[in-house]
């Protein structure tokens, strides 16, 4: 009879375990199918501004500095950046700091963040670039979502003007 309730107990407990560890496991894949960049568009303003709206000011490149400036590109950026803020705030962020507040690739030059982020600075010089050439907010965002921005190579964008 004790080898019965031992073998009973032994069986309960490899049951129960099973049953937690699917659980789990079923829990965690959800998650990560959850994750907005497994083919979700970040978040990003779809006009520019209402009138009579200011937006918060992009960083002065004279407040980077140490890591945040040891690059041109990075500080280039941020002036880039002060030149068409109405055309960022309507971009998403393909870094998804949406996770962290920001609502749109504007929110990333507004500190630090996008002298930190090669997405952020990638998306940023894509963004100049395709602006000058004469494309809408809505043209460059286009591109963004595809992926265009991927292209833009840091070292030589820091010639933008």
């Amino acid at each position: 009879m004790r080898h019965l309730l031992v073998k009973n107990t032994l069986v309960y407990r490899s049951l129960t375990l099973a049953f937690l560890f699917l659980v789990t496991a079923i829990s965690v894949s959800a998650e990560w199918a959850a994750l907005p960049d497994e083919g979700g568009v970040p978040a990003y303003n779809a006009g520019p501004p209402p009138k009579g709206t200011k937006l918060p000011p992009i960083l002065a490149t004279s407040e980077l500095w140490g890591a945040d400036a040891q690059n041109v590109y990075q500080r280039h950026a941020y002036e880039l950046a002060a030149k068409i803020p109405n055309v960022l705030h309507q971009q998403p962020c393909y870094c998804y700091c949406d996770r962290m507040g920001h609502n749109s690739l504007h929110s990333c030059f507004e500190n630090t963040h996008g002298a930190q982020c090669s997405t952020c600075l990638k998306e940023l010089y894509y963004t100049y670039q395709q602006h000058q050439k004469g494309k809408t907010a809505a043209q460059i965002r286009t591109g963004i979502i595809k992926g265009e921005w991927k292209q833009i190579d840091l070292m030589s964008a820091s010639t933008m003007n």
